[in-house]
């Protein structure tokens, strides 16, 4: 039997091999001039059979800033900042680049098109010389459907597809045309500020401001300055007038987070803005008359906390016109995989860095974790993943210990403890799903992990 490494040593194999490549593939010489060009790549930049040999990259490549200098490609300003020379440079210096995300503006028929690749290069070393063989991934409508994707799975930029949400969405657009005080409740990290946004930016105030004020970030003496002002001499080192947060909202929305947090002497002055829409600033007379929109939002209950005597009834019910729910990630978890992949390309488009995608096990895992810090926590643990991750898959290794191995329970003790399977609903989800395992878990609202696990204790 022959060996393998003998038929890649066979001219005619190694020529199917490159032109068989589904990427545009250029080998370049120490002087950056091509020397091979695929058809892939040839038909990317509308090249002609031998049109690009002996071209620089710029030229290969359809670069639209070719001609910003006379001497053409490699001394332009913006030469210094291109990816594919820095690459193919790289490779030239005995480096092998790996799938490196760059953005290209290119010229072809005359039009000026914006394309996105991912980038790799190798050395390689023949008759002597040194070339690199540097690989063009084009990305370009991949970018552009997740884009669209990401647009169509989302409302006000909230993202999300569960029933859950879509009644947040719909709440959304019925409040946006009307002005009633809204109260908005869920756990820390669910997203509360962002439906709050939402309301304000799909009504008819979002020509106005929308002002955030965070109640339990701020002492009683600076708070109360802070939403209704103050005059100049009220206080110490109060040297000139100033206008609270209810003043900059007029017209427009201003959003008390964590309203639970206010103090009893302001809950007071706060009940007077609602009822009036008028209050005096700190160490003022003159009565101030607003018109702003005012959306809160606790994560305590503000009923007990008003049964208690913690919070004055009356301000609860001027504040709780519409309540709206914001529900907690392990509540809606068929929205993680669409969060984490939206996560994930918002860290990557803000690094600048190539396409990393998340593992099956990982995404398992992600569905499996409880999320006590909900979205917040998500995004941190994805943030935290990529820092660790160096290649282009996000791996179960890549993510924090208390996302990857739970809370020092072991995982099967988890497992079972947190089980809620029951062997008659999963044979009856398999039947109707006729055998299909993916479809199955998504019936009975657990990962595919969950229920591969479940079929493997369960024997089956």
């Amino acid at each position: 039997m022959a060996d393998i490494g003998d038929l890649l040593q066979q001219e005619g194999f190694l020529h199917t091999l490159f032109q068989a490549i589904p990427c545009g593939v250029i080998v370049v010489d120490e002087a950056l001039r091509a020397q091979s060009i695929n058809e892939v790549a040839q038909r990317t930049f509308a090249l002609e059979a031998s049109a690009g040999i002996g071209q620089l990259p710029g030229k290969v490549l359809r670069c639209a800033h070719v001609e910003d200098s006379p001497e053409g490609c490699g001394h332009g300003a913006m030469c210094e900042a291109c990816d594919v020379r820095a690459v193919a440079q790289s490779a030239l210096n005995g480096a092998e680049v790996r799938r490196q995300r760059t953005r290209r503006r290119v010229v072809m028929d005359g039009r000026t098109e914006e394309l996105n690749f991912l980038v790799s290069a190798a050395p390689v070393t023949y008759g002597g010389k040194r070339f690199a063989i540097v690989v063009l991934e084009d990305i370009t409508e991949v970018s552009h459907l997740r884009r669209r994707l990401r647009a169509e799975q989302s409302f006000a930029g909230i993202v999300g597809r569960d029933p859950k949400m879509l009644d947040v969405f719909d709440t959304i657009g019925e409040l946006a045309e009307v002005s009633a005080p809204v109260l908005i409740l869920g756990e820390s990290g669910t997203g509360k500020e962002l439906v709050a946004a939402a309301i304000h930016n799909e009504g008819p105030r979002s020509g106005k401001l929308f002002v955030p004020v965070n109640c339990s970030a701020l002492p009683e003496s600076l708070l109360e300055s802070e939403l209704f002002g103050h005059v100049r001499g009220a206080f110490t080192g109060a040297i000139r007038d100033k206008k609270g947060r209810f003043e900059l909202a007029n017209g427009g929305t201003i959003f008390l987070d964590e309203v639970g947090d206010i103090p009893g002497s302001i809950q007071v002055k706060l009940l007077r803005v609602l009822q009036e829409g008028t209050f005096e600033r700190v160490g003022g007379e003159e009565t101030v008359r607003v018109d702003a929109r005012v959306i809160s939002a606790t994560n305590r209950d503000l009923r007990a906390e008003a049964d208690a005597g913690r919070f004055r009834d009356d301000l609860f019910y001027r504040l709780c016109v519409v309540p709206v729910t914001m529900p907690p990630l392990r509540d809606r978890r068929n929205d993680i995989p669409l969060l984490a992949e939206y996560i994930l390309c918002q860290a990557l488009e803000d690094a600048g860095r190539a396409d990393v995608f998340l593992a099956p096990e990982t995404l398992g895992l992600l569905m499996d974790h409880d999320w006590p810090g909900n979205v917040r926590e998500l995004q941190n643990a994805i943030q935290y993943a990529l820092i660790k991750c160096h290649g282009g898959n996000l791996l179960p290794e890549h993510l924090p210990a208390t996302v990857a191995h739970g809370d020092g329970v072991p995982r099967a003790s988890r497992r079972r403890r947190r089980r809620k399977l029951a062997a008659p609903a999963v044979r009856r989800a398999l039947e109707e799903a006729k055998g299909n395992k993916v479809l199955a878990a998504r019936n009975l609202g657990v990962s595919r992990a969950t229920l591969y696990r479940f079929l493997d204790e369960m024997g089956g």
